[in-house]
């Protein structure tokens, strides 16, 4: 299956701030120039550019196993590279030669292209490990990954394959036999759990030895499915596929920064990371509420509690203009309400505040109840708001007069939250003397 690692000394490269290979050792230049490309232009090995491209934006040396696609065979390597400014050194070695697996047209174009031309939609190849060597664009949407992460992975990481109805694996059956599979079922292990079929050929190498599988992958029942779906559900489908898959692989990939698995990192780097996760979950509850999902939540919640939560979305803009926020100590303050439009809400006000508030200023969250309401207070140190603003900032597309920034729709938006809870959004203010929102919803 693959010669034993070559002796060879490390091969060096380097990558300018646009990916472009400017200067390489001779064997590197031999893989380039077998991917169709050449010195002075951009990379044409996707794993080894992808890894490239992580160690720049990361700013960290990242050490990784690649597989590069020559004209005849495949070359297994580690990689490590190093950001050095705005451009990547690179060290290969460790090189395994393998038989050539999977389509060769991706290897005729740069890089940017092979994506999109070198497979139609919903197409893959695994080598003989049942790693993936191609996938299209389509097909890794669905499964929750791009063709360059997939690339080198087993292929059992994005898909969790299901038995026969005779307890078989037709995949592996087909691994076992070298021979061709229909009928193998399998799920996203994230994203959708739609069922998806797959099917393939075995693909040998050229002195005839197994070197994996070329096959297409399909929806089980998707025709019979649309048909029956009403707009509403559609519509669902659309927001699925427009914001909650790229929201998902989004906090998974910040998940992972924080976690540090791909090597040593700043600590503000890992609360940046943090940061976009939070803010990607508070996103989804959003789009969850939109759809009416969870409405077992419309019942007791903590003003004190969700407000730390809406802080926690706000702090990073509020760090950037050197604001403060602070939240009075209180005990619990429970009330009627839903709690993502709760958290909605709160981060509306606190947004807005922020975005008025001078450089160096507090912005304070204080809480009480009475006459049946609990209340959370937003007050700022802003300019403060003109008396014949104060109504109108809670229309759609509207600011107040002399302000920038900002879409006109937040206020709008937890008014009708919190009118739809039972509550209100009241304001006071003066100008030069800032503003203070208040959140009131019926207390338990």
């Amino acid at each position: 299956m693959a010669t034993a690692p070559s002796d060879r000394g490390p091969v060096r490269g380097r990558l300018d701030e646009q990916d472009r290979l400017i200067s390489a050792d001779p064997d590197l230049v031999a893989l380039q120039m077998e991917a169709g490309s050449h010195v002075g232009s951009q990379l044409a090995l996707p794993q080894i550019l992808s890894i490239a491209r992580l160690a720049r934006k990361l700013g960290v040396p990242i050490y990784r196993n690649a597989i590069a696609a020559g004209s005849n065979q495949d070359v297994e390597l580690w990689v490590r590279a190093t950001p050095e400014g705005e451009e990547v050194s690179l060290v290969l070695e460790r090189w395994v030669y393998r038989a050539a697996a999977g389509p060769r047209l991706g290897t005729l174009v740069p890089h940017e292209q092979h994506i999109e031309i070198g497979a139609a939609p919903d197409e893959w190849a695994v080598n003989e490990d049942l790693a993936i060597v191609s996938m299209s664009s389509g097909l890794a949407e669905k499964l929750g990954t791009t063709p360059e992460e997939a690339i080198g992975k087993p292929l059992t990481r994005f898909l969790k394959l299901e038995e026969n109805e005779d307890g078989e694996l037709p995949l592996l059956v087909a691994a076992t036999s070298r021979s061709e599979f229909e009928g193998q079922r399998a799920r996203p292990r994230q994203g959708s759990d739609d069922v998806i079929m797959l099917r393939g050929v075995s693909v040998t190498s050229t002195d005839g030895r197994f070197a994996g599988f070329q096959g297409e992958a399909s929806g089980e029942g998707m025709e019979s499915r649309a048909s029956a779906v009403d707009p509403a559900s559609q519509l669902d489908e659309m927001i699925d596929e427009a914001l909650r898959s790229p929201l998902d692989r989004i906090i998974e990939s910040a998940d992972r920064i924080v976690q540090q698995s791909e090597g040593p990192l700043r600590s503000d780097y890992a609360d940046y990371a943090g940061d976009i996760a939070a803010a990607g979950r508070h996103l989804l509850s959003v789009i969850r509420s939109m759809n009416g999902e969870g409405e077992q939540d419309r019942d007791r919640v903590d003003l004190v509690a969700i407000s730390t939560e809406a802080i926690g979305l706000l702090e990073p803009a509020a760090r950037a203009k050197g604001v403060t926020i602070v939240s009075e100590p209180s005990r619990q303050i429970p009330a009627h309400g839903d709690r993502r439009g709760v958290v909605q809400i709160l981060v509306n006000l606190l947004g807005n505040a922020v975005r008025h508030s001078p450089d160096g200023s507090t912005i304070t969250i204080t809480f009480d109840r009475s006459d049946g309401f609990a209340r959370a207070h937003v007050a700022d140190q802003g300019p403060g708001i003109d008396p014949e603003d104060q109504q109108r900032i809670f229309e759609r597309f509207e600011r107040a007069k002399g302000t920038e920034g900002g879409s006109g729709l937040g206020l709008a938006i937890a008014r009708r939250l919190a009118h739809a809870m039972g509550g209100e959004i009241s304001l006071e203010s003066e100008p030069g003397q800032g503003a203070r929102f208040t959140l009131s919803l019926p207390s338990v």
